[in-house]
């Protein structure tokens, strides 16, 4: 079977092994830091009927069940992804980062040091910030949450370790990055969504045995694992699809030979952006959905209900959360999700320097003078290829909500079903596999010239 080839190849060559083996230590070490608590800090009674409890729930799923814990690494990597949302962006519109970004690997640096530092600071102001809004799931003792002293030390303190918690999952990213394989921050977010499989699939599976007949919830489990396996086809096939443009190479006549005339194609991936439009959307919505969730809170236990401030966080709360299918969440979410595709795609796919490589090459488009028409046409085909890979992901996105409110499941059991999990998982899974195939092809072509290296000198003796 060919999988058991690769395993058996992957054991066999020491580099990929060591890789192997580097990446499941850091992986088990990021898994070990969920159930590390936080201290004086009690397991919090997460409500699903309620926006905080929704917006709270989801920081737990990027944070594999560590928030559920009151963990260390409560907040996950979701920081860190944040700050590099920031800096993607000024260095799109300040000149000083964008002169940055074209320095290379000294720039690069410098953009990584910047972001760390950001990362400090968000992880400061969003720990404290949940910590003070899950007050109300029970999760401070009554002794601390009566004296205020106790509860401002409480807070920032644990802010303080979840702050810590973060920091040190970025440097687990970064150690896989340099000595593991994979990336790092992606492969830490893809396991912390599959920690969190077994607890949706038992809640899924209570709920359909509690509110079903026997023959519902049999119809209802087999609708749910056909979604399942076509979902997963549909994603598999849209992330590999890819919109190739004929490529000709023109000839050049040399003495009595022909160079050159070879036919070729220029693959635009339909989803260029990948998962990073979820990411970044979902984690630009988690600061005014935890504030907001938290403020109605707070003022929902100060008994101010009828005040005009619960009112506006209310609808904040209810505008950027999933838990109600909201014309308004999936409009803001859209928007959002469309923005950074083409965002990302315009960093990732310059029409400029693809055309001009092309035209140094002497090579061009069939029927497309080379230059500027060429340059158009590349962006104009762009643009087209990311608004249908910005309507997948916005699909994808919206799938665990409409199947929630379909079958009338919680939208907790059904996260599996689509939105960003799925895509970080089935991407990172692809993207896994394809460096480990490059490991396994090197290794090979690397054999192979060895092996005729030694045959010439056996010859030549």
């Amino acid at each position: 079977m060919p999988v058991l080839e690769h395993i058996s190849d992957i054991v066999q060559i020491k580099d990929l092994r060591r890789r192997v083996i580097i990446t499941v230590a850091l992986i088990c070490a990021a898994r070990i830091g969920t159930y590390i608590p936080l201290p004086n800090t009690l397991i919090p009674d997460f409500d699903a009927d309620s926006a905080a409890g929704t917006v709270f729930g989801m920081i737990d799923m990027f944070a594999g069940g560590a928030l559920e814990n009151m963990a260390i690494f409560g907040l996950g990597v979701m920081p860190y992804i944040s700050a590099s949302i920031i800096f993607q962006l000024l260095g799109s519109v300040v000149p000083a980062f964008e002169k940055l970004k074209k320095e290379g690997e000294a720039g690069r640096k410098k953009l990584n040091q910047y972001t760390r530092i950001a990362t400090v600071f968000i992880c400061f102001f969003q720990g404290i910030v949940v910590v003070r809004g899950l007050y109300g799931f029970g999760v401070v003792p009554e002794h601390i949450a009566e004296s205020l002293l106790h509860s401002v030390w409480f807070s920032v303190s644990n802010g303080m370790l979840l702050m810590a918690g973060t920091m040190f999952l970025m440097w687990l990213g970064e150690q896989i990055d340099e000595h593991g394989i994979g990336n790092g921050i992606s492969m830490l977010i893809m396991i912390s969504i599959i920690a969190r499989l077994p607890s949706q699939i038992n809640l899924l599976a209570q709920n359909i045995r509690v509110e079903d007949s026997q023959q519902g919830a049999l119809l209802k489990i087999i609708v749910l694992a056909a979604l399942f396996v076509a979902i997963v086809m549909f994603i598999v096939y849209i992330t590999k699809g890819e919109r190739r443009i004929p490529v000709q190479q023109a000839r050049h006549v040399r003495g009595p030979k022909v160079y050159g005339g070879q036919r070729h194609y220029l693959p635009l991936r339909v989803n260029q952006a990948g998962v990073m439009p979820l990411i970044f959307a979902s984690a630009l919505l988690q600061f005014p959905a935890i504030v907001a969730a938290s403020a109605t809170e707070a003022l929902s236990a100060d008994g101010g209900v009828e005040s005009l401030w619960y009112r506006f966080f209310s609808f904040i709360s209810s505008a950027v959360s999933p838990m109600e299918l909201s014309l308004t969440y999936i409009v803001i979410y859209g928007l959002m999700i469309f923005f950074f595709s083409y965002f990302w795609t315009a960093i990732m796919f310059n029409p400029q320097e693809m055309s001009d490589n092309l035209k140094e090459y002497g090579s061009f488009i069939p029927g497309i003078r080379p230059g500027k028409r060429t340059t158009n046409y590349l962006e104009g085909i762009m643009n087209r290829v990311t608004l249908a890979g910005s309507a997948f992901l916005l699909g994808v996105a919206l799938l665990p909500m409409l199947i929630a409110e379909l079958l009338n499941i919680p939208l907790g059991a059904v996260t599996i079903y689509g939105g960003t999990s799925m895509l970080i998982v089935v991407g990172v899974a692809l993207d896994l596999m394809s460096q480990i195939n490059q490991h396994l092809e090197m290794r090979r072509y690397s054999g192979f010239a060895a092996g005729a290296t030694g045959r010439r000198g056996r010859g030549r003796r």
